[in-house]
């Protein structure tokens, strides 16, 4: 059966391309979750207007992503955590807890953004990477502090 994909599908397609599939996987999913459409005569004519908005779309949020890519550039994190007599954090910065920091500076990402290898368990200053889009990657400079008793 033919779909004209709504959405970029991993393994399967690209927003805008004309794929076949099974009836099934068709009916019960990708169609109710609105991430196809049907490859009907009609939509096929109107494939290239179909493309057209897709297009649109996805240079508008690029461009509200750069926006935000620049906010995130600007903004400087501080983490404070508690150290042992031998300067040894207790815990870690994790994914989640660059998220949420930056989420109560006013910027929503989600967790998958935050390319980290390994938790950060040593005090000073660190830099990871965030992928926004697969085309924006910003760097996120943050300090981890010891806390002052």
């Amino acid at each position: 059966m033919k779909v004209i994909l709504l959405e970029h599908i991993e393994n399967l397609g690209k927003k805008g391309e004309v794929v076949n599939v099974k009836r099934g996987y068709a009916r019960n999913y990708l169609i109710p979750r609105e991430y196809a459409i049907y490859g009907t005569p009609a939509n096929m004519k109107r494939l290239g207007s179909i493309q057209d908005e897709l297009k649109l779309a996805e240079e508008k949020k690029l461009a509200e992503l750069k926006n935000l890519a620049e906010k995130i550039a600007s903004i400087k994190l501080t983490f404070v955590r508690k150290v042992d007599e031998q300067g040894s954090m207790f815990g870690s910065v994790s994914e989640n807890d660059i998220v949420s920091a930056l989420k109560e500076q006013g910027v929503e990402i989600q967790r998958s953004s935050v390319q980290m290898e390994h938790h950060v368990k040593e005090l000073g200053e660190h830099k990871l990477q965030l992928r926004l889009h697969k085309e924006i990657q910003v760097d996120l400079n943050f300090d981890v502090t010891a806390e002052a008793e």
